[in-house]
């Protein structure tokens, strides 16, 4: 009888909805303790390091810029008289070897200029200002020059005065392609960081897994003076035989690694 009981279809659907209901629920419990172990532990473990790297390099250029200034009542001849003097300079830097490429125009300004007329006025009294009359115009030009002989720039700085030029200012030593370095102190940066984070891994007895994370912090570029100066025994006297430190410039790299941890 029990046989003809379970042997019924009514009785192998109800089994099977019975069995259907058990494996829900068994997923369901699951379900609910994986959620708990997320909610416990969601992220996986990490640590992070710091790393830096620093190169220091000669300059290779020398900077400068210079400016010439001309007046005159009409303004096309104060620019002519400007420009007079900047052929006569560019001329001159080209014949030093410095290519066009390191020559640059930084500023052309064409001011009028002004007075303002005497008034006759009584001793003792108020005297008002007089009426502002034009008086002619003003050119400023100013060129920024690189020099990649860096011994020679003391010699062509006081060329470039003795030619006419109004202002010589902003005499620098600098590397010209920074990134190069950038690129190496970065090499460097994170070599320290993964020889740190090994370290670490090995102190906590956890392994490294794989890098989550990478960032780079503010990164700097700057004269570090410890090389001789450059001596200027060998230019031309009228610059005044002086001494210009060169030295070394510091371009350091920091970057921050984290990497998972088990």
């Amino acid at each position: 009888m029990d046989k003809a009981f379970f042997s019924t279809i009514q009785m192998r659907i109800l089994g099977g909805l019975v069995l259907l209901m058990v494996m829900v629920a068994l997923a369901s419990y699951a379900s609910l303790n994986f959620e708990k172990i997320q909610y416990v532990n969601p992220m996986p473990a990490t640590i992070s390091i710091a790393g830096e790297g620093e190169v220091l390099a000669v300059p290779d250029i020398g900077q400068f810029s210079f400016s010439v200034m001309a007046e005159n009542a009409e303004a096309s001849v104060a620019q002519e008289l400007s420009g007079t003097k900047i052929n006569e300079i560019l001329t001159y830097l080209r014949e030093q070897g410095i290519e066009d490429k390191d020559i640059k125009v930084e500023q052309y300004n064409l001011y009028p200029r002004w007075r303002y007329e005497e008034q006759v006025c009584e001793v003792g009294s108020y005297c008002p200002q007089g009426e502002r009359i034009q008086d002619g115009f003003e050119v400023i030009q100013s060129i920024a020059v690189k020099v990649r002989e860096t011994k020679n720039a003391p010699a062509i700085i006081a060329g470039v005065g003795e030619r006419g030029a109004t202002d010589i200012s902003n005499l620098n030593f600098t590397i010209d392609d920074i990134e190069v370095l950038r690129d190496e102190a970065r090499a460097k940066a994170i070599d320290d960081a993964q020889a740190k984070a090994v370290e670490l891994a090995e102190q906590l007895g956890v392994r490294l897994v794989r890098l989550t994370a990478y960032y780079e912090t503010e990164n700097s570029y700057q004269p570090y003076y410890k090389a001789a100066p450059m001596s200027l025994d060998a230019v031309e006297e009228s610059f005044g035989g002086a001494e210009l430190p060169v030295g070394e410039d510091s371009t350091i790299v920091r970057v921050n690694v984290t990497y998972e941890v088990r």
